[in-house]
Parts: C-alpha cells; structure tokens; sequence
C-alpha cells in the first residue's frame, strides 16, 4: 500500500472548488511548516506590487552580509555561499530573469568591494566565476533590448574585475 501522490493540475482543479474560509484555513496551515512557505506568501501578500523596492532592500541586505564577512579564507566562503542562498531563494520568489540578473551583478560588484583581492583560496574564486557565468547565460536568455541594456553593465563590470582582480581571465567571459 503506496500513498497516493497528486499533480498540479488536480490540486489546481480541487482548490478552484473550495470555499474562500476553507482556502485561507489551507495556507494558514501550510505556512505553518515551513519558513520558507511563509516567506513567500509574505512576498506574495505584502512586497510583490512593488518589485523595485524588494529589490533594492534584499540588495541593501547583502551589501550588510558583505561588509560583516570574517577576514578569513574558509569563513568568507561559508559568507558567500550564506549571501548567495538568500539571494537564489528570493530570486525564486520574484521569478524574473532581469531582477535575478540586477541581484548577481550586484553580488558580482559587492564581492569587488569586500572580499580580498590576491586571496589565493580557490572556493572564493570559484564562487565569483560560477556567478559570472550565471549572469552570462541569463542575460542571453533575455529580450535583446534588455540584452542589451544588461551586457553594457556586464562588461563594464567585467572591466572593473580584470582591472582589479589579477587572476581573472576577462576574456572568457566576454558576450
């Protein structure tokens, strides 16, 4: 004896029936469970009419992150890795490329700023290739108006990175 497991199309179809109070009583439930169930509808409630402003503040939020990493090596990758699940989890609930695009850039710059610049460590480099690359792929992704307005920030981004950073390769990340 299995327990039966059901698609989004019949759970879509069942809760179309169901009176409003049942439907509140349902989310209240589920939200109940897990943190990140109730961050989302939180999201969804409260900030997703103004996608601008849930941008800027989980920006202001990870430039905190940035400027609170630990001087050394093993720990400030475990603070990158921190600031990069919190940004992949609300690019998750905003599900936009361009705002998923504005967050790494804007990690890609904070990690400019912040993180030391001759670190030999090679998680914390890996880190910032990986994001570059994320941001390569989404921008190719987008609409080439918004393609182009993204790889002018991109480059000039990647300009600032091979001025400062010796061991990255600006070449291969070019569009």
């Amino acid at each position: 004896m299995s327990i039966t497991t059901y698609g989004l199309q019949q759970i879509k179809k069942e809760l179309q029936h169901l009176p409003q109070e049942q439907l509140a009583e349902l989310c209240l439930r589920l939200i109940r469970y897990k943190k990140e169930n109730k961050e989302l509808l939180a999201y969804l409630l409260f900030e997703a009419h103004n996608e601008h402003d849930f941008v800027e503040s989980i920006k202001a939020e990870a430039g905190f992150m940035f400027s609170q990493l630990p001087s050394q090596s093993y720990f400030t990758a475990k603070g990158l890795r921190k600031i990069l699940k919190m940004l992949s989890k609300y690019t998750k609930f905003i599900g936009s490329k361009p705002a998923e695009i504005e967050l790494l850039l804007n990690f890609c710059q904070n990690y400019l700023q912040y993180v030391i610049k001759q670190t030999s460590h090679k998680p914390i480099r890996l880190i910032l290739t990986r994001q570059i690359e994320k941001v390569r792929t989404a921008i190719g992704k987008l609409h080439e108006d918004l393609q182009f307005d993204y790889s002018q920030d991109y480059n000039s981004f990647l300009d600032d990175a091979d001025n400062k950073l010796p061991w990255l390769n600006k070449k291969s990340y070019l569009l």
